[in-house]
């Protein structure tokens, strides 16, 4: 696809992965000699939720989340004519640990932005990826159902 100035736009990955997640190389992926901006979003695991210590996650999905990650990447790249990238890590996470990273590539920096708030909503809202927390109190509970 390409918008009317000839740039190309695209999702260049959108992935569900166990592995780690390189951040750097979501930007260096999306970015072109002619953007004018680069978004991006890292969600982290964190020691705490509700005032509760938290020692993990642990992320399941469905076995098409990443055709539903597809979707939602192409969807924004279309919409919004930007690039973008996306990746969501499955299995068990410590604190720290990169479980979300989207890059968004545009001409100008309101596009990149509003571009990169809109795809981590549309993921949040409809990839069908879960989340269980284990708390430092050795419970577990499903987050988000």
């Amino acid at each position: 696809m390409s918008d009317p100035m000839g740039t190309e736009m695209a999702t260049l990955l959108s992935a569900v992965t166990h592995d780690p997640i390189e951040d750097l190389s979501l930007e260096l992926l999306v970015c072109r000699k002619d953007d004018g901006a680069v978004v991006s979003f890292q969600g982290r695991v964190r020691d705490h939720d509700l005032g509760q210590p938290v020692d993990g996650l642990e992320y399941q999905a469905h076995p098409r989340a990443e055709e539903y990650l597809a979707e939602c990447c192409d969807r924004i790249s279309r919409d919004m004519k930007v690039r973008v990238a996306a990746a969501h890590r499955v299995g068990a996470l410590t604190i720290g640990d990169l479980a979300l990273s989207v890059a968004v590539a545009a001409a100008h920096r309101r596009a990149a932005f509003l571009a990169c708030e809109a795809l981590v909503q549309s993921i949040k809202d409809t990839v069908p990826v879960w989340k269980r927390q284990h708390l430092s109190s050795g419970l577990s509970e499903w987050v988000g159902l």
